[in-house]
Parts: C-alpha cells; sequence; structure tokens
C-alpha cells in the first residue's frame, strides 16, 4: 500500500513538473497578462498619459519656484548674520541695539546708537559685506 502512494505522488510530481516545463519552452504562463498598449494604474482605472505628465510639469515648475524662494531666504539670512556678527566683533558697535533685516541684497538697519561714531561704523560693516548691494539707514542716535 505504501509503494503504490508513493508510486502516485512520483507520477503526480513528474507529470506536474513536466506541465510547468512544457508551459516554459512554449512561452506559454500561467500568469494573466494585461494588455501594455494602454497604461493602467494600481486601482485599475487606465491613466491619461498625457494628463500626467502636463501635472507632472506643473508641480515641477511650482518645485523650482519654491527651491527659488528657499535659496533667496537662505541668502537673506546669510547676510542678516554675516552682518550681525561683524556688528558683535566690533567694540565700537553695540548690535543688540541694532536690528538688521535684509530684503535681496538690500539691508536696512534700525534701532538706536550711541554715537554718530557708532552710526558710522554700523554702516561702514553692512556696506563691507560681500553680497550688500544698498544700505537703508534707519537708526537714531541717543547720546547716552
Amino acid at each position: 500500500m505504501r509503494r503504490i502512494i508513493g508510486s502516485l505522488l512520483i507520477v503526480a510530481v513528474v507529470v506536474l513538473g513536466a506541465f510547468v516545463l512544457l508551459g516554459y519552452w512554449s512561452g506559454l504562463s500561467l500568469r494573466r497578462t494585461a494588455d501594455r498598449s494602454t497604461p493602467v494604474g494600481t486601482s485599475g482605472a487606465v491613466i491619461d498619459t498625457e494628463k500626467a505628465r502636463e501635472r507632472g510639469a506643473e508641480l515641477a515648475e511650482k518645485a523650482a519656484v519654491a527651491t527659488e524662494k528657499v535659496t533667496e531666504a537662505a541668502h537673506e539670512a546669510a547676510l542678516t548674520t554675516k552682518i550681525k556678527a561683524k556688528m558683535a566683533l566690533d567694540d565700537s558697535v553695540k548690535a543688540r541695539t541694532i536690528d538688521v533685516s535684509t530684503d535681496g541684497s538690500t539691508v536696512t538697519l534700525s534701532g538706536t546708537v550711541g554715537s554718530v561714531a557708532e552710526h558710522d561704523r554700523a554702516l561702514a560693516l553692512a556696506k563691507e559685506t560681500d553680497g550688500v548691494s544698498s544700505v537703508i539707514d534707519r537708526l537714531k542716535v541717543h547720546p547716552q
């Protein structure tokens, strides 16, 4: 009895292997293949490739604009930081009383300073910073 069951099992495995090999050699597949001429999304709906390309171009344009804005903001922040650092390291300028804001390459200094010399030095530090095209002076001199 065991021999018969073992023999039947071997025959079944050989027949199954033969079907698999026959399908492989003949190019047949057990998997269903879809028509590849029209793209299909994960939901099974047909994709409009032209619309997808247009949407991709729109998103790329928005990403480029956002990148430009971030780059500009980083440049402005770098200019502001450079000027504030110069003022903090300068003994004749009290940097904590001066506000520095940057718009593009234009720097605005506002706040109060203790003397005309401090005022002039703060303006000079801002003007001599690389990347600064103009400086707007809104500093007020209040002698202490």
